[in-house]
């Protein structure tokens, strides 16, 4: 005889593999878009995804929609979506609008102040970044700096201590692209890989500085001079090859004059 615990737990269960399913799609689906397996403009054909994935349409339809939200796909007049391309300067105003989002969180964290566990911790990013750069910059190494750096920006939103300035961060670095590590790995082959990492590590260094001595206007204007770097890393990408091929999602990038 079935107990409700038993058709508690079969509902549990069945909600467990739907959910399951709705990540393996949104995951799936993003890999093949940022992998070039559907290419900018192409309509995506529900079916060859569910055949790709091996999951059912339902999750599949939710991460077209989260997709869309993210900007990596756009609806279509004959039904359905369609793989997003992006042009070089949509992606500049991108970055730059991180840099102004981060801006503001550093001055806000410099004028209200912040917690000694978020300074902690990001005065730990630094220390770990410094060591990740002594001595010869390996794959190794570079992947950590990638991760330490994501870190550091995103304890920087939380600095400062607005839930709102932080959603409103997060979105931005949502934007394909615009994320802090989005062209990070372009440095990898960059003869100047390692003085601009240095210049990025030395701007952590004094916006961390600038938000202790509570110097609002400093810790702003370090912090879009610091997204100007990621822009450096878009012009070198758009020019050169080998570089775009280091940045997930780079056959989705157009260049200025190219058709959309």
């Amino acid at each position: 005889m079935q107990t409700d615990n038993d058709n508690d737990n079969l509902s549990d269960s069945k909600a467990g593999a739907s959910a399951s399913q709705a990540v393996r799609a949104l995951l799936g689906l993003r890999e093949l878009i940022l992998g070039g397996d559907l290419a900018p403009g192409a309509r995506i054909s529900e079916l060859w995804v569910v055949e790709r994935l091996g999951v059912s349409r339902t999750p599949i339809r939710a991460a077209l929609i989260r997709l869309q939200e993210e900007g990596l796909v756009e609806p279509i007049p004959s039904g359905g979506f369609a793989v997003r391309s992006f042009a070089e300067s949509e992606i500049s105003d991108a970055i730059e609008l991180r840099g102004t989002m981060e801006g503001m969180a550093a001055r806000l964290a410099a004028e209200r102040g912040v917690g000694q566990t978020i300074l902690s911790g990001l005065r730990d990013c630094i220390t770990q970044i410094d060591t990740a750069l002594t001595g010869e910059l390996t794959a190794v190494k570079f992947s950590a700096y990638v991760d330490l750096n994501a870190r550091f920006h995103q304890l920087l939103a939380e600095a400062a201590g607005s839930p709102l300035v932080a959603r409103q961060i997060e979105k931005v670095m949502n934007i394909p692209f615009a994320s802090a590590s989005a062209f990070v790995m372009v440095q990898s082959i960059d003869e100047s890989a390692r003085e601009m990492l240095l210049l990025a590590q030395a701007q952590h260094r004094s916006v961390v500085e600038a938000i202790e001595l509570r110097e609002g206007a400093r810790a702003e204007a370090l912090m879009r001079e610091h997204s100007r770097i990621a822009n450096r890393n878009l012009k070198i990408a758009m020019q050169n090859q080998q570089a775009m091929s280091q940045v997930l999602g780079g056959s989705l990038i157009r260049r200025a004059g190219r058709p959309a």
